[in-house]
């Protein structure tokens, strides 16, 4: 059976990866996610992932926290690149070879976001592609 599509985006909340935890992530989940992925780069879809980080932090009223929304922003998309690393761990054990990108500058564990470079990753292939929260535009196609 032929893919319908070749490349895709995959949208995955942060909530989800904590499986039946009540805080972080389940490795059960995140080992079921990186099987799945690799069927359908099996398939030689492309695929794009954009994860959440609401499992770690969840942005809170200000109001209540005293913590100002830039503040809680930043915290959110450390969030989102702890989920990133998790899950590209998860893949390249099966595998999938995975580029990081964040928003965020810290080269020591994922590139900088550059719209250009995320789509020439997916267009060579290279397994998962993780883009962290980052309130910008992600791909245009």
């Amino acid at each position: 059976m032929l893919p319908k599509y070749k490349r895709i985006l995959l949208k995955l909340s942060g909530e989800a990866l904590m499986g039946n935890k009540s805080f972080g992530f389940d490795t059960d989940v995140i080992n079921q996610y990186a099987h799945d992925i690799k069927s359908i780069t099996d398939l030689e879809v492309q695929v794009a992932i954009v994860i959440g980080g609401g499992n770690i932090y969840r942005g809170m009223n200000e109001a209540e926290t005293g913590i100002e929304r830039a503040h809680g922003d930043y915290m959110g998309m450390l969030a989102t690149v702890i989920n990133g690393m998790a899950l590209q761990a998860g893949l390249e054990k099966v595998g999938v070879y995975t580029r990081l990108q964040s928003a965020i500058k810290m080269e020591q564990i994922a590139e900088p976001y550059i719209r250009r470079r995320a789509i020439r990753h997916v267009e060579k292939g290279q397994g998962g592609n993780f883009w962290c929260r980052n309130r910008q535009p992600l791909l245009y196609y």
